[in-house]
């Protein structure tokens, strides 16, 4: 179910894909390094759990724009690190409790359109920020496979447009899809991949498979 175009019922069933994940997982897979640098799985669990809580903050205050995280970032990076070195089922039941403070915060939205704090959007962001968080951040895991929906691939070209480099004119054709993208303008370059692949490579994910072609740095992911 999608309310006013803010991807609820996919939230939700991201959440579940990580329950399903994260079921088995152990208190020494807990410690061992994620796909991102300098994290372990601990890490990225804490930033799941807190960052989903965060963005429940903004829906129950919904009306005052509030900060996502009480003390800003310095705060969000400490209690990261933190609750990074809780046990597998201190993880489970941290994101158990975010998700259960999400849908009841979500339960009592009135404007999808109220502005928030958090990237100076509105509330339908933060339930896309969530979407993303969930999404990539699974796949941060490296716990299990991961497949993306094409309609989260969809998300993610879009909201990460930006990252093209000034002067390119990129063309994103998915190989495995119809899917295909222009982005940008000035010296045409075009990447050709699986459609999870060009999705990975958009959010500084490493492919699963090769992308051909001369696939551009890409700028900050803002």
């Amino acid at each position: 179910m999608t309310i006013e175009n803010a991807p609820i019922e996919a939230v939700f069933d991201a959440h579940r894909r990580l329950g399903t994940v994260i079921a088995g997982l152990t208190d020494d897979q807990v410690g061992e390094p994620s796909v991102l640098p300098g994290w372990t799985r601990g890490h990225v669990l804490a930033h799941i759990a807190n960052v989903t809580t965060a963005m429940a903050r903004q829906a129950e205050n919904e009306g005052t724009k509030v900060e996502p995280y009480p003390g800003g970032r310095p705060a969000r990076d400490a209690a990261i690190e933190a609750d990074s070195g809780r046990s597998a089922d201190e993880h489970r039941a941290a994101i158990d409790t975010a998700v259960t403070r999400l849908a009841k915060a979500w339960d009592g939205v009135r404007d999808w359109n109220a502005p928030v704090t958090y990237r100076d959007g509105t509330l339908r962001d933060t339930a896309y920020a969530v979407w993303r968080e969930v999404e990539i951040h699974t796949f941060d895991l490296d716990l299990a496979p991961v497949r993306w929906s094409p309609e989260f691939c969809d998300h993610v070209v879009e909201f990460l447009a930006q990252r093209v480099p000034d002067g390119v004119r990129l063309t994103l054709v998915a190989t495995d899809d119809s899917r295909e993208w222009t982005l940008g303008s000035g010296e045409a370059v075009e990447v050709r991949g699986e459609l999870n692949d060009i999705a990975r490579w958009l959010a500084g994910r490493e492919p699963k498979g090769t992308l051909t072609g001369e696939p551009p740095v890409l700028n900050p992911w803002l």
